[in-house]
């Protein structure tokens, strides 16, 4: 007999999905970093690709106003400020890097921010694993400075990737405020990403773009245009509505250690003892946080406290 009934099992089955999509982005992402586009192409090539696509769905089935200031806003941060930032980010440092500190970071700032505007609790439970999630991304920092060899691109690269990270957050706190649903963020971020990046782009902006590197461009335009943005969309919120927010959550644990351990392999990067460290903490302190067993026994202990 099965431990898991049929709704669990596709539940889990879309989260995976989920996860093996958001570890491919870092993987694809890297590989666009070290080809001949640059950040600003990748950048221009998803969301110009990915405009095309919801352009027809936003016109014939789902049309609103894109142009309210809360969807600009949206754009703004978590369309423009998190691509120019990871992507960038993506050039300078390694997908290893990128695999603990996106992953790692994002729920670490998205918890500070909540907490600061009301929308979070605090509680043993987030507070722990938000600790876990912190000593591993301090252990990275901490190893490369101690190295005698300082690799300052690194360096910058990952606080791009930080930096990056906390765009996320602050986009994530928007929209869950203002209540924009997944597809009035994807669409609305599309266009507008597009209408305000796209002009500057083509004006101002260092272009590598040519025809040799149609391969590399066919695979960022079909993975950070739909894979990445509407594919992984569409999986995520079909199992956070089959297995719980906590559930997925847990689930998106794996992808520092799915994205760190294939970067290391497919991009030959060094594995510092700093790096794996960091790795499993980012991985165990997200997990932590969606765990019911610590929320349980945090919880137990809560109680047995108030009762003596």
């Amino acid at each position: 007999m099965s431990l898991l009934n049929q709704q669990d099992q596709s539940g889990y089955v879309f989260g995976m999905g989920a996860v093996l999509l958001w570890s491919g982005f870092i993987l694809v992402s890297r590989l666009g970093g070290i080809s001949e586009l640059n950040h600003y192409d990748v950048v221009a090539l998803r969301y110009a690709t990915c405009a095309l696509i919801v352009l027809p769905i936003w016109w014939f089935k789902f049309r609103f106003n894109v142009f309210q200031w809360r969807y600009v806003a949206a754009a703004l941060v978590g369309g423009l400020g998190y691509a120019l930032c990871t992507f960038h980010g993506f050039q300078l440092a390694p997908a290893s890097h990128g695999a603990l500190l996106l992953p790692g970071a994002m729920p670490l700032f998205i918890f500070l921010l909540a907490l600061s505007v009301g929308q979070a609790k605090l509680n043993m439970q987030s507070v722990f694993s938000v600790a876990v999630i912190s000593a591993g991304i301090l252990i990275l920092f901490f190893g490369q400075v101690s190295n005698q060899q300082v690799d300052a691109s690194i360096l910058m690269g990952d606080g791009l990737f930080l930096l990056g990270a906390f765009f996320w957050g602050v986009f994530s706190i928007l929209i869950k405020r203002w209540g924009l649903s997944p597809w009035q963020v994807t669409i609305s971020m599309a266009l507008l990403t597009s209408i305000m990046y796209l002009p500057f782009y083509i004006m101002f902006a260092p272009k590598n773009i040519a025809l040799h590197l149609w391969p590399e461009m066919g695979l960022q335009m079909f993975y950070q245009g739909f894979l990445a943005t509407i594919v992984q969309m569409l999986l995520y919120v079909r199992a956070v509505a089959l297995i719980g927010a906590s559930g997925m959550g847990a689930l998106m644990a794996l992808v520092p250690l799915i994205a760190g351990v294939a970067a290391l392999i497919l991009f030959d990067e060094p594995a510092t003892v700093s790096l794996l460290i960091g790795l499993l903490c980012v991985a165990l302190g997200a997990w932590l946080n969606h765990s019911p067993l610590l929320g349980k026994y945090l919880s137990s202990g809560a109680v047995l406290k108030t009762q003596r």
